[in-house]
């Protein structure tokens, strides 16, 4: 089954209707700038009460090393997510798996890209939004990505349960990634738009 990620968790309900429902990974940011942005002691509760086998994701823009530092000492992520201009060293650094994220537009080169960051578990691709670092319910091009990228391929931007079964079928990425697609407000997940959403992938990995 295509891996899912539920991102942008700001209450401990949303994280166990995220796990109970299927999610692979749920997200915490921890981006002062975003509407989901959370505090390390917030997201510790959350990630604390989480069964197993569902991995907490530690989300960063163009963050100083100190700051991911000063989550990771209160929060236990099992996974990084980059999503600025960070250098491969500066994401490798923490000595927890991280994957990357590309805002995907005409002339990027992605594999450029996912060979410069090869110590990634994955590229997260999402949507260039001048000005914005995710979130932004917009979708891109899925034909800009190459069909021979070298690292495994995490679907993201504007993503919601009508079309995440297409997105899968045309793409076939090893996860997907959604926030406020299954949301009722920013940071306030939507239960019922999550069932809908995972009974799309499971649909279409059949």
């Amino acid at each position: 089954m295509t891996a899912v990620k539920i991102c942008g968790i700001t209450r401990q309900s949303d994280g166990a209707a995220a796990a109970r429902l299927g999610a692979h990974a749920v997200g915490f940011i921890f981006y002062a700038k975003s509407p989901r942005n959370v505090a390390p002691a917030i997201a510790d509760e959350i990630v604390r009460k989480l069964p197993p086998f569902v991995t907490a994701v530690g989300l960063f823009v163009n963050p100083a090393a100190g700051e991911v530092e000063h989550v990771m000492e209160r929060v236990p992520l099992g996974l990084l997510q980059f999503h600025g201009e960070e250098t491969p060293e500066f994401c490798a650094q923490f000595g927890v798996p991280y994957v990357k994220a590309l805002r995907v537009r005409a002339g990027v080169d992605l594999i450029q890209y996912a060979n410069d960051h090869r110590a990634a578990r994955g590229l997260v691709l999402d949507a260039f939004v001048d000005g914005a670092h995710g979130g932004t319910g917009i979708a891109f091009d899925w034909n800009l990505i190459p069909s021979d990228l070298p690292l495994p391929i995490v679907l993201s931007g504007g993503l919601t349960p009508e079309n995440v079964g297409n997105a899968i079928r045309r793409v076939l990425p090893w996860a997907v990634d959604v926030s406020s697609g299954v949301e009722a407000s920013p940071g306030i997940k939507d239960p019922q738009k999550i069932a809908a959403f995972m009974k799309e992938v499971r649909s279409a990995d059949v």
